[in-house]
């Protein structure tokens, strides 16, 4: 009885020899953006660690000795933890409700334009805030607020009293949302213009010829169309809910706003950054991180129950 031994057709191996060879230029610019996430996303996570052990600079990650889940049972019972996750959750329901929805509502609108020149005008408009610092746009809105301000000026021309804007925490949520607004609603515009842009124009002329007017268009054709997109965004927001930049919180508060701008963050950046408690500081990071994680699977699962449309 003979045995034949089939050897692999080279061909195959060949064929994907010459397809990444004709396409290496686009697998070169991919090395850049790998090697970011694998450095500075990645490999830093190697330091979580910390949070289970009682960090010493001196003693190093793998010399300090372990203390469990010390730190974690330390922030949970702290007074202050509620106070922190309650202005974190409250800054970023407000974001879901009112950011979310603008670049989208802005979104439409342009859509509806008929000049050209004056769409891409407005777009352009819309997106340069974007680009502006962080630090310039809370210097703008400081200067604005300010007690001698303009928006003041306009108060006491109307007849009202001068308001101190920047030292009531009543006003600090709202400072932030609608400055966030101004900032991001172009910028974050953009991926509801590619999801509106590909529309199929049939189902316009289709919703014409049945006597649709341009509104009732918008209602029943393209905010379908662009549904599964406004849906992946807002699992990605509802990820985010415990997330909160301390860049502009730290640049917008002071102490008398403490009441409502402190959030997660800002409390880890002194407790880690200026208390130098570094395990403290990233035991409530990554309490933050599962956190959010939970949150976007629990969005992700009831997406894909409701409308079939889920990130994985």
């Amino acid at each position: 009885m003979t045995t034949k031994v089939i050897n692999a057709h080279p061909h195959g191996r060949k064929h994907i020899m010459v397809k990444l060879w004709q396409h290496r230029h686009l697998y070169l610019m991919l090395i850049i953006p790998v090697l970011f996430y694998v450095l500075f996303c990645y490999w830093p996570m190697y330091g979580v660690q910390i949070a289970f052990k009682k960090y010493n600079v001196r003693m190093g990650i793998e010399g300090s000795p372990w203390v469990g889940f010390k730190y974690f049972e330390k922030y949970l019972t702290d007074p202050y933890f509620w106070k922190v996750v309650r202005n974190t959750l409250l800054l970023n329901i407000y974001s879901l409700v009112f950011s979310f929805p603008a670049p989208i509502i802005l979104a439409l609108m342009l859509n509806e334009l008929r000049s050209s020149v004056y769409k891409k005008a407005v777009q352009t408009v819309s997106y340069l805030p974007h680009f502006i610092s962080t630090v310039v746009v809370c210097g703008m809105v400081v200067n604005f607020l300010s007690n001698s301000g303009p928006i003041n000026d306009v108060i006491e021309s109307l007849g009202g009293e001068r308001i101190q804007f920047m030292m009531e925490a009543k006003y600090f949520r709202t400072i932030y949302i609608a400055s966030g607004i101004w900032q991001n609603i172009g910028w974050n515009s953009i991926i509801y213009f590619a999801a509106i842009s590909a529309v199929d124009p049939s189902l316009y002329e289709a919703a014409l010829m049945d006597g649709a007017g341009r509104f009732k268009q918008v209602i029943h054709v393209t905010i379908p169309a662009i549904m599964p997109t406004i849906t992946i965004m807002l699992i990605m927001a509802i990820g985010s809910l415990l997330s909160v930049g301390y860049e502009k919180i730290i640049l917008l508060y002071n102490g008398s706003t403490y009441e409502s701008a402190d959030v997660i963050s800002t409390y880890v950046y002194r407790k880690g950054i200026q208390g130098t408690d570094y395990s403290y500081s990233t035991a409530v990071g990554l309490f933050q991180s599962v956190i959010g994680l939970f949150f976007i699977w629990g969005a992700n699962k009831f997406s894909a129950v409701v409308s079939e449309t889920s990130l994985w």
